[in-house]
């Protein structure tokens, strides 16, 4: 069999798959029961508060091995051993990483909350609006 035949078969064979996943796929517009994507300040207020409470065991848990780390490390390494670099290798791995996870729980509980005050103030806004409305439905 040549190339030429051979990609045509096996292009073939890829557009034959492709129509049965796609005739296997649910109609509709794919976002579920309702099709609509519903979230509350409660849920956005509980995620984020979620989010602050990792933040404050993480920041007391995950650093408490420090001080012991760098006993050890002096001591491996005043006694010649190389384990005392890589002791100290693996701590900055760690603690890198956890205040990487500091800062994205952070970020998410701040941008959560901000989210939830600026949603207040356009439904706030909103009322607003529309009760002027009416009003001035009413002078007119």
């Amino acid at each position: 069999m040549s190339f030429d035949e051979e990609w045509a078969s096996a292009r073939s064979a890829a557009a034959v798959n492709a129509k049965m996943r796609l005739a296997g796929a649910p109609s509709g517009d794919g976002g579920g029961e309702d099709g609509d994507y519903k979230v509350t300040s409660a849920d956005l207020r509980a995620i984020g508060n979620d989010a602050q409470g990792l933040f404050h065991h993480l920041d007391t848990d995950a650093f408490h091995a420090g001080a012991a780390t760098d006993t050890a490390g002096n001591s491996l390494d005043s006694g010649g051993f190389a384990t005392g670099s890589a002791l100290w290798a693996a701590w900055d791995a760690w603690r890198s990483q956890a205040e990487t996870l500091l800062s994205a729980c952070a970020l998410i509980h701040n941008h959560l909350e901000d989210t939830v005050i600026s949603h207040k103030n356009h439904e706030e806004t909103l009322v607003s609006n529309f009760s002027m409305s009416e009003i001035n439905k009413h002078f007119k």
